[in-house]
């Protein structure tokens, strides 16, 4: 994950790109409920972090580079689409089609986040730096904001950029847990 970015613009076409291979994620009955909002002017993002990041907690913010990045995409999913989806003849004899809650795992969240991931990895194989970060108490300013329908739920957002050098986070110092830890083969 990249915290500190130049202010160098992306090319023409790459963030399109990177969301075309993202699109191709799984997605629980080919539902494809993601849409994602692009921010890719300065005007734009800076409306981001004026909404989510206040001139003055900006003093006191331990990765101040990661504002200089140049694209912030929102990955956002419409769960009803998976009602309707699993209300089709070929999906309505699961009963997922009859209400959220009927969900045991919030799928539209499970293939966002494949999308995202599918992102982060597309960004890193063309070369650019990619921060995925939660929108949390943020989500409702943020959608308001930039017009998303409200039937529609942030995964969470990926600045983009070309990376600068800055100090490692924290969180790089915990272990990785070993793989003989987090595999259990036929029991656990």
């Amino acid at each position: 994950m990249t915290r500190a970015f130049s202010t160098d613009p992306l090319d023409a076409g790459i963030v399109e790109e990177l969301i075309d291979l993202a699109r191709r994620a799984p997605s629980a009955g080919n539902t494809a409920a993601l849409e994602w909002l692009v921010l890719d002017t300065a005007s734009d993002v800076s409306a981001y972090w004026d909404t989510t990041l206040p001139q003055d907690r900006r003093v006191d913010f331990a990765w101040p580079s990661l504002l200089n990045a140049p694209v912030i995409v929102i990955c956002w999913v419409d769960p009803e689409a998976y009602l309707e989806r699993y209300n089709e003849p070929d999906k309505a004899h699961t009963t997922l089609g009859g209400s959220l809650d009927a969900w045991p795992v919030p799928y539209w969240f499970v293939d966002g986040g494949a999308a995202v991931q599918t992102l982060l990895l597309a960004a890193q194989d063309a070369g650019l730096g990619a921060l995925f970060f939660g929108l949390f108490e943020h989500e409702a300013a943020v959608g308001e904001r930039f017009g998303v329908p409200s039937s529609f739920r942030a995964v969470g957002a990926v600045a983009l950029g070309h990376r600068r050098l800055d100090r490692p986070s924290k969180s790089r110092r915990r272990r990785r847990r070993a793989l003989a830890e987090v595999i259990h083969r036929a029991r656990w």
